[in-house]
């Protein structure tokens, strides 16, 4: 249907708007501290600073959480920009991590004592963390809730509100995904911090045990998170197949509970391709025209190319292919830079593509996650070989890599989750 004229969009004018600083405050635990009765060492200075960073961390993230709330989901609804079932899809489980962090900001505040110094922070750390078990919801949403965000933003109404909202002064120039990612960061920021703490922890303190406790379990929980959410990012772009012949409905494909990584390559010939590398199996697609009121769909490319059975060839930059299918196929001359070759043999009819990446860095990322592919499917396949039905094992979930984790954010764009 076509979209209705805009309406008056309020955000220019909220007086309210401007209790969300645009900057964030610099200020340090030394900073709120007038005096001191007695001396503190450098080491126990540096520990009390982390300590309030964390506290003020909550802060600036239930301040940042409150903030999608009153300015971008609710005016949304009343202006009906979205529906109240998108929006729902969109911001997830989103209002219910707000009371969490407000229980721990209010934990980490009731510690500090009459001079504003913390003693033990472990304890109300380990006590605290199993409630973010309930980050496991909202991280499995974010993918559907991404692609149903990236199709919304088609919509001129849409768009238009979205980028008001990201020129004003409260969005600190941050758009609606930044804001709706920011729980996940923080998650993964909890164990850096504690291991900040421990540095600066002396011997005998009272926090010496806990520490390491607490952080073993915020990383039992980030990994339980990471797992979850991949095998839901896994399931929702295996949803987005379409596949012309039944042949291409391997069972690597089903049998699959991740995607080491995924994103658009070229053939030889200069097409587009969008390409999965599943747990199991390399997928070579072509986008299809996207509905605007339904989910991407993929076109199958050829046959699946299973991991056990892949091998794979870097191809040196500025050496022209020796059938001369590359020839000026990417860039109009006989040189062609960031290609590797993928091909398989074995129980399916032999295949081969040679495949360009965006750069050199996207390159060596796709073959890096191939090579583990390719050793943990046969090492998999190996292993089942070797051992009674009764008695196979399926591969580790603690041996998946995150290849992507800590790239920057182009490069996340460009090859996970398209974020």
């Amino acid at each position: 249907t076509e979209a209705r004229p805009l309406p008056p969009m309020p955000i220019r004018t909220r007086q309210k708007a401007s209790s969300f600083p645009r900057r964030r405050s610099s200020q340090l635990w030394s900073d709120t501290v007038d005096s001191m009765s007695h001396e503190l060492s450098t080491k126990e200075i540096k520990r009390q600073e982390i300590i309030y960073e964390l506290t003020q961390g909550e802060k600036q993230l239930i301040e940042d959480l409150s903030l999608v709330k009153k300015v971008y989901y609710e005016p949304m609804l009343k202006l009906d920009i979205m529906t109240e079932s998108e929006l729902g899809q969109i911001f997830g489980t989103l209002d219910s991590l707000i009371p969490l962090h407000e229980d721990l900001l209010a934990r980490l505040e009731g510690l500090r004592g009459a001079e504003k110094t913390v003693q033990e922070v472990g304890p109300t750390m380990m006590d605290w963390f199993p409630c973010l078990e309930a980050y496991i919801t909202y991280c499995c949403n974010q993918v559907g809730a991404k692609a149903l965000l990236d199709q919304k933003k088609q919509d001129r109404r849409v768009e238009h509100f979205l980028r008001l909202c990201q020129e004003s002064s409260f969005s600190r120039k941050l758009d609606l995904w930044n804001f709706l990612d920011l729980p996940r960061s923080r998650l993964v920021k909890y164990p850096l911090l504690l291991k900040e703490i421990q540095k600066s922890t002396p011997p005998e303190h009272p926090d010496e045990d806990a520490l390491p406790e607490a952080i073993e379990l915020i990383q039992k929980i980030i990994t339980e998170v990471n797992l979850k959410t991949g095998e839901a990012e896994c399931q929702f772009y295996r949803r987005g197949l379409c596949y012309s012949e039944d042949s291409q409905r391997v069972s690597e494909i089903q049998a699959s509970r991740f995607l080491y990584c995924h994103g658009e390559l070229k053939s030889t010939k200069g097409q587009k391709l969008h390409v999965f590398l599943f747990e199991l199996v390399l997928v070579l697609t072509r986008p299809l025209a996207q509905d605007r009121e339904g989910p991407a769909q993929f076109q199958v490319y050829r046959q699946p190319l299973p991991a056990a059975h892949l091998h794979l060839e870097d191809l040196p930059d500025g050496e022209p292919s020796s059938s001369g299918s590359f020839r000026g196929a990417f860039t109009g001359n006989d040189k062609v830079k960031n290609c590797f070759r993928v091909s398989t043999t074995g129980r399916t009819k032999s295949q081969s593509h040679s495949l360009q990446a965006n750069d050199s860095f996207n390159k060596q990322q796709w073959i890096s996650c191939l090579r583990q592919a390719m050793v943990q499917s046969r090492d998999r396949q190996a292993q089942t070989s070797h051992c009674k039905p009764s008695e196979r094992l399926s591969p580790d979930p603690g041996h998946r890599c995150y290849p992507f984790q800590q790239f920057s954010h182009k490069h996340r764009i460009s090859l996970l989750l398209s974020s």
